[in-house]
């Protein structure tokens, strides 16, 4: 049996043999020379210089589910970027926002993404939400050695369950241990400060603009109290990364739209700089 490659000629045996619908599993068996190699540990000044990523921020609403992140990237105590990306796609129904070692980060988000399409092709039908948890579970775990030694990547993994028809939050340590969270999540250095403001301000049933006002609200906060989250940025018109996920799939809220709402608790923090106050019960 063959697959004949229009000016190619027939595929490899290995992509004919019955195997796991997992590609980081056909890869690590028939070609891991393809896989991103292991990094040697950088010491001293070098290892201050990697670029790390911060503040993510999940929360669930009416609509689904939403994915945030500001757009800072340190190296020790230095700006290494402003206008870094946290928040990726990982199909049409999930997101991750990646924090810690930007350079992991980032190539770990890639290989999901592929992991996530090559199963569909191979069984036909999108895997599970919670499958694609088990997944990014195996994958964190497989850098658990980089972690112990301070290069560690931690996702906070949302997605649009289409069964249980509701927006879904799950964390992860850096042994890919997973949790499921319910209302909100966080991960990264300014989110014990975002969630303290997030959970006086986060209820059941809020709307698009309501739930991405909150969450400004939160990683307003954060970058308030934290050098590693940027707050957003007037002058040179940064703000959050915004991502939602509902039964219609993944969509990134345009920039202008994030920026209005932004502006809007910007005008309200002049007049309150500790930002709006909860109702009492």
């Amino acid at each position: 049996m063959s697959a004949d490659v229009p000016g190619q000629g027939p595929l490899p045996a290995a992509f004919l043999t019955p195997g796991s619908s997992s590609f980081l599993d056909f890869l690590k068996e028939h070609s891991p020379g393809v896989l991103p190699p292991l990094p040697e540990t950088p010491t001293g000044r070098a290892a201050a210089e990697v670029r790390h990523g911060t503040t993510i921020v999940a929360a669930t609403y009416a609509d689904g589910v939403l994915l945030a992140g500001d757009r800072r990237f340190t190296a020790g105590n230095l700006i290494a970027h402003r206008e870094g990306e946290k928040v990726f796609p990982a199909d049409e129904f999930s997101a991750v926002g990646i924090s810690g070692t930007v350079g992991l980060s980032v190539d770990m988000v890639r290989l999901f993404q592929l992991e996530l399409e090559h199963y569909e092709k191979v069984e036909g039908v999108p895997l599970s939400l919670v499958g694609k948890v088990n997944r990014l579970t195996s994958m964190i775990r497989d850098n658990l050695g980089m972690a112990m030694q301070g290069f560690a990547a931690v996702p906070l993994f949302a997605g649009y369950d289409l069964a249980a028809r509701r927006g879904r939050i799950f964390s992860f340590d850096i042994t890919g241990g997973h949790s499921e969270e319910f209302g909100f999540a966080f991960t990264g250095s300014g989110s014990p400060f975002a969630r303290g403001s997030l959970k006086k301000l986060h209820r059941e049933g809020m709307s698009e603009d309501e739930i991405v006002t909150a969450v400004v609200q939160a990683l307003y906060d954060a970058a308030d109290e934290d050098t590693a989250t940027g707050g957003p940025d007037l002058t040179r018109e940064l703000f959050p990364s915004v991502a939602l996920i509902t039964e219609d799939g993944y969509r990134r809220l345009p920039q202008d739209r994030v920026a209005e709402l932004a502006r809007a608790v910007l005008d309200q923090r002049r007049q309150r700089p500790d930002g709006p106050i909860a109702p009492p019960l």
